[in-house]
């Protein structure tokens, strides 16, 4: 299997898509972490909704991680999403998979290849995004004249470990809808859907009128992904700490195992044509 993972792993490190998708990661986190709220800090207050009590405080070193995991439960994991859609539907895309499970690896063996591919992608989405956000929140620091006071290398390590299992979610999901719809198009268009809109919906239009559905929510992935990254200060559209994070971090989990064994189970049963 260590083959295959290699494979993987080259195959998606020279696919330009990989590193866009990267990029527009980092440029949106920094753009809405920091850029925007730094040009409205001498402005009027914000008078409202998420991410409208982004002040200086925010923004500082000592609350860099929680910049860093802010949007994962929305765009960012949107991104791990189409990363994860790639990863898998491509085969379908290209006609593929007959040409790698001819070299006699097996369907199990090439899809957890897969999926230790997107697992390493994430590690390395979340690396880089607080690489960038730290560096940010050092230069406000230094714009502003405030002390440099950084987060306790446990918070770190934690923060790290809380978004590797966001994001892998997001991504794990991805190979599945690529799995299950055997496409690239339309397992993108259903995930952003259901990322961008529907768990929005659900959680500021159904949820304050029906009680199950405030109850629901405390199962499904957004809100989860949103609560485990509201306890470590994120704020952004989509975070807020309905559940706590023990609960949250069980619920992603086990996700992830779902998403896998379905997905693993799907290009095991059914033909890949």
């Amino acid at each position: 299997m260590l083959r295959d993972i290699r494979a993987e792993l080259l195959k998606q490190s020279r696919r330009p898509a990989s590193w866009l998708l990267l990029a527009v990661a980092v440029v949106l986190s920094l753009t809405f972490g920091y850029a925007v709220p730094y040009a409205g800090l001498d402005g009027a207050p914000a008078t409202g909704g998420p991410g409208a009590g982004r002040g200086l405080s925010a923004m500082l070193p000592d609350a860099f991680v929680g910049s860093a995991l802010g949007g994962l439960p929305i765009f960012v994991g949107a991104l791990a999403l189409i990363f994860g859609v790639l990863v898998a539907g491509s085969e379908y895309g290209f006609g593929t998979w007959k040409t790698v499970l001819v070299q006699n690896p097996s369907r199990v063996k090439v899809f957890g290849a897969k999926l230790v591919v997107v697992a390493v992608a994430g590690l390395a989405v979340v690396l880089v995004l607080f690489a960038a956000t730290a560096g940010a929140s050092a230069l406000v620091a230094s714009l502003q004249n405030q002390a440099l006071v950084w987060p306790s290398a446990s918070d770190i390590l934690l923060g790290l470990g809380a978004g590797w299992l966001v994001a892998t979610m997001w991504g794990a999901l991805g190979v599945l809808l690529a799995v299950g719809l055997r496409s690239v198009a339309l397992p993108i268009g259903l995930g952003l859907v259901w990322l961008l809109a529907v768990q929005n919906l659900l959680s500021s239009i159904a949820a304050p009128l029906l009680t199950w559905v405030a109850e629901l929510q405390k199962v499904l992935p957004g809100p989860n992904a949103g609560a485990l990254v509201a306890s470590f200060g994120a704020s952004a559209p989509g975070v807020e700490q309905i559940v706590g994070s023990g609960q949250a971090t069980a619920v992603l989990a086990g996700y992830v195992v779902v998403f896998a064994v379905l997905g693993g189970w799907l290009l095991h049963r059914r033909d890949i044509a």
